[in-house]
């Protein structure tokens, strides 16, 4: 039996509770420092210099990484909120071509834009009126609950990435086992 189909079996009052529990995980888990480092423990005091650096073997830098969290936090709340909404090409849409920021400035508007985005998804999933279960309209039967644990996982692994990344850079606190 589907979780939809066992909150269905509930009471009125069991649902909306079910279902405001549910909301708070999903929100929760985006921060849960308990599992994993999450966004701002990931990418707090980079220093400037090692934004583009390479670390030898590694295809990416720390400023691709960032935009390409960036770029898909959008892109799965774009899903979620905008009706017949049509993905970017892959992977030029989802990968800057630089491997370094232009500037200061570029880097911190890249961590803010993920972090309103991120927001702004927390918001929808807690809204009470949001169906996490319906299909999103001309989303290939993809749901709102879909999405948000698609980007869970997705931020997961490439918050990964980054920690690795840092490590090889040197640029990861040594008592850190995160």
């Amino acid at each position: 039996m589907s979780v939809e189909q066992n909150a269905g079996r509930l009471k009125s009052d069991e649902k909306a509770e079910w279902l405001e529990s549910l909301r708070k995980h999903l929100v929760a888990a985006f921060h849960d420092r308990n599992v994993h480092s999450d966004f701002e423990q990931a990418f707090a005091g980079i220093p400037p210099e090692l934004r583009g650096a390479k670390a030898p073997g590694q295809p990416f830098t720390l400023w691709r990484l960032l935009e390409h969290l960036r770029l898909s936090m959008r892109d799965f709340l774009d899903y979620c909120r905008k009706p017949g909404y049509i993905e970017p090409p892959f992977p030029e849409g989802y990968w800057p071509q630089e491997d370094a920021p232009p500037d200061d400035a570029a880097w911190e508007r890249s961590l803010h834009g993920f972090l309103e985005d991120l927001k702004a998804l927390e918001v929808l999933i807690m809204n009470p009126s949001t169906d996490l279960f319906a299909p999103i309209p001309g989303g290939a039967g993809r749901t709102i609950l879909r999405q948000a644990l698609a980007c869970l996982d997705h931020n997961a692994y490439h918050l990964g990435q980054v920690i690795m990344l840092r490590r090889l850079l040197g640029a990861w606190p040594e008592a850190s086992f995160v």
